[in-house]
């Protein structure tokens, strides 16, 4: 099942670096000698946590009766 998220991502340059950062995610950001390489950074960053988060959620359901929708939240 794959899905499209779209995220806010903040970037500031820092000394020879660029360091970015989701702001709706804690715990995703990156860092890249360009921008696009930090964009990349960050794509996979954000792809790998949600990935992990996933696993690890249906890991810790196995064996309980649960209901799993997707919802939407407009901002």
């Amino acid at each position: 099942m794959e899905s499209t998220f779209t995220f806010t991502a903040v970037f500031e340059k820092t000394e020879g670096w660029y360091v970015g950062f989701v702001e709706e995610l804690p715990g995703a950001n990156t860092q890249g000698k360009t921008l696009e390489e930090t964009r990349e950074n960050l794509r996979d960053a954000v792809e790998l946590i949600l990935i992990s988060n996933r696993e690890l959620t249906e890991r810790d359901l196995v064996g309980k009766n649960v209901i799993r929708e997707e919802i939407s939240v407009d901002i």
